[in-house]
């Protein structure tokens, strides 16, 4: 078994907020969390400040943490730097696909289908999320793996904060597409799919809707 430390709790809370298990404006206890890892408060607050610097906690001073909840701009600038990344990359990957890439994605986009057809929310959501770092990967390229895996979790908030129901099946038929360009070679095809999938996403976007809350620990019981 894996030994409980800080990059292990961090890893935990980062999984249940891309999850959608812990949801925008949730107080994070430090002692909750001890108690829930079987490990000092002094772990779970170096977690939480790890978080905080990836932007995912915020730390209010004489409050606690709290699963940040983005606004409406930060949401707009998350998928700008986005839509430059991954319209880049996914030409990228075009020139450098391979069968074994290729058929890695179409594995991929398949569970896809199969989690939203089993109305599986979480594991749809995970999945949805990981087409885009598994591309980079798949690239290997472990920066823009790390850099993207930072700014899907930022992504998983503001969907959850704002996203129109039905927009997780949309997503999934235009991975579909991009696999399809990619399969082709089709760098310039490829990148702008990637720039309209993302731009798709934002629209799909209600800022006007109230953020959820949820319970700490039925969040991660679930995990």
């Amino acid at each position: 078994m894996e030994p409980t430390t800080t990059a292990v709790i961090a890893r935990e809370l980062t999984q249940a907020i891309a999850g959608h298990r812990l949801q925008p404006g949730t107080k994070l206890a430090e002692q909750k969390l001890a108690d829930h890892f079987g490990v000092s408060r002094t772990l779970v607050r170096q977690a939480l400040h790890q978080l905080a610097q990836n932007r995912l906690v915020r730390l209010e001073p004489a409050r606690g943490a709290f699963v940040a909840a983005p606004t409406v701009e930060e949401a707009r600038q998350v998928f700008a730097v986005r839509r430059m990344l991954e319209a880049e990359m996914a030409r990228s990957f075009a020139r450098e696909a391979t069968p074994a890439r290729v058929r890695a994605l179409r594995e991929h986009v398949a569970r896809e289908k199969a989690a939203l057809d089993d109305a599986n929310a979480t594991e749809s959501i995970e999945l949805l999320g990981d087409f885009h770092v598994r591309m980079a990967r798949l690239l290997g390229n472990e920066v823009l793996a790390q850099i993207l895996q930072d700014l899907i979790s930022r992504s998983s908030l503001i969907t959850l904060m704002y996203q129109r129901a039905g927009a997780a099946e949309h997503s999934q038929e235009e991975h579909v597409e991009i696999v399809r360009a990619l399969a082709a070679r089709d760098g310039d095809r490829a990148a702008e799919l990637m720039d309209d999938h993302l731009r798709n996403v934002e629209a799909s976007l209600a800022f006007d809707r109230p953020p959820p809350t949820h319970d700490i620990a039925l969040a991660l019981a679930a995990a």
